[in-house]
């Protein structure tokens, strides 16, 4: 088993910034890829960025690339920079992790979840 917690969320005005930090514990070698997702409320859960787990290989949404930067320090603990926060950038924002070898960022593909955590970007 993989336990994934994450941490970092908070509230920001337009155009702040937030840094989101997991942390991944317990069986870690059996993951291939982590990544983050969100969510908004009355919407679909949404792929925001992943990255092969202790390599490279990122992989954004296309319309948040230039804004968000996902990186790791070490192979258990991932992070997710956002800057220029936007009000439709709010919601709840989770950490996944996935075993298989070609994860892209469709939600069914990850098999661990962290609980998650608030983004809210308001005036």
């Amino acid at each position: 088993q993989v336990q994934l917690v994450e941490s970092g969320g908070g509230s920001v005005q337009p155009g702040g910034s937030l840094r989101l930090s997991c942390a991944a514990s317990g069986d870690t070698h059996i993951i291939k890829f982590m990544g983050w997702f969100r969510q908004a409320p009355g919407k679909e859960r949404e792929g925001v960025a992943r990255m092969y787990r202790g390599g490279d290989r990122r992989l954004y949404d296309p319309s948040l690339q230039v804004r968000f930067t996902i990186s790791q320090d070490n192979a258990d603990k991932l992070y997710l920079q956002m800057t220029n926060l936007k009000p439709e950038d709010s919601g709840v924002y989770y950490c996944a992790a996935s075993t298989s070898s070609s994860a892209w960022l469709q939600s069914n593909q990850y098999n661990y979840w962290g609980q998650g955590t608030q983004v809210t970007v308001s005036s």
